[in-house]
């Protein structure tokens, strides 16, 4: 029997114990979204490993997911202003991200992007970010709700429509002009890069779906949590990117095991 695509799913570093340790994780719900709906088997990659690592790691896998995260891209990868003393950052994370991303554009490799992912996708084409969606002007908030108190069912609550473009790949995969999500994300994409198209928007302009431009495979990101219940009927599409996602990497473990 055929063994299943090989994904990788990008880490976050984490501290826990009160600082005593420090860890790669991710959130469970992206594991279980990757094997239930794209029916793949799922690795996490580690941020510590070296850019002259990158080829070997990806001679082995058939796709890539890149996951949100609390900590945001740093400004100088896209020249924009310091962040404030106190911001989460994760260094690591950004430079292998950064390296990752050119590398499996070069075999075209499937690559899902999620909330952090869609504006790593972005600067590692070359474009930028804002800092803070709610701070520009004619943009709405659209972090989390700030009650520390918040249910998770009410973080991860569809929370307003995007609108796709006229040739979304998006649109094809609910058969709808539009389509409610959920919404988490403080940074959004300023200037998008050259090399990508603009699948969807929200009611304010801001960018909530790219593709990566002739693509033979699946490239695409996506500004909210596509993982948060995909088996959810009012969650439809978030299901069929999954699906399509292990679709492509499917594919691509057969033509690279042609090759």
């Amino acid at each position: 029997m055929t063994a299943k695509p090989l994904v990788g799913i990008i880490t976050n570093e984490t501290v826990g114990f009160n600082g005593r340790q420090i860890a790669h994780s991710t959130g469970k719900r992206y594991v279980d979204s990757v094997m239930q709906f794209a029916g793949v088997m799922p690795i996490l990659i580690p941020t510590c490993i070296t850019t002259q690592d990158v080829g070997a790691l990806l001679d082995h896998l058939d796709g890539i997911v890149l996951t949100g995260g609390r900590a945001n891209v740093e400004p100088q990868h896209y020249g924009g202003a310091a962040f404030p003393a106190d911001e989460p950052i994760d260094p690591d994370r950004d430079k292998i991200v950064l390296d990752l991303i050119p590398a499996c554009v070069k075999r075209q490799m499937p690559i899902f992007g999620i909330c952090r992912g869609i504006q790593e996708i972005n600067v590692s084409f070359g474009g930028s970010l804002f800092y803070r969606v709610h701070q520009q002007a004619g943009m709405d908030d659209h972090r989390m709700p700030q009650n520390e108190d918040a249910a998770v069912e009410e973080i991860f609550r569809p929370r307003h429509p995007i609108h796709f473009t006229k040739n979304s790949q998006l649109r094809d995969l609910v058969d709808a002009e539009t389509f409610v999500v959920n919404s988490l994300h403080g940074q959004g994409i300023k200037d998008l890069a050259p090399g990508l198209t603009v699948d969807a928007y929200s009611d304010d302009r801001v960018i909530e779906a790219i593709s990566i431009d002739d693509y033979q495979s699946f490239g695409i990101g996506i500004q909210w949590h596509a993982e948060f219940h995909p088996e959810r009927a009012e969650n439809l599409l978030n299901k069929r990117l999954f699906e399509e996602f292990g679709k492509a990497c499917l594919a691509y473990q057969r033509g690279h095991n042609e090759s």
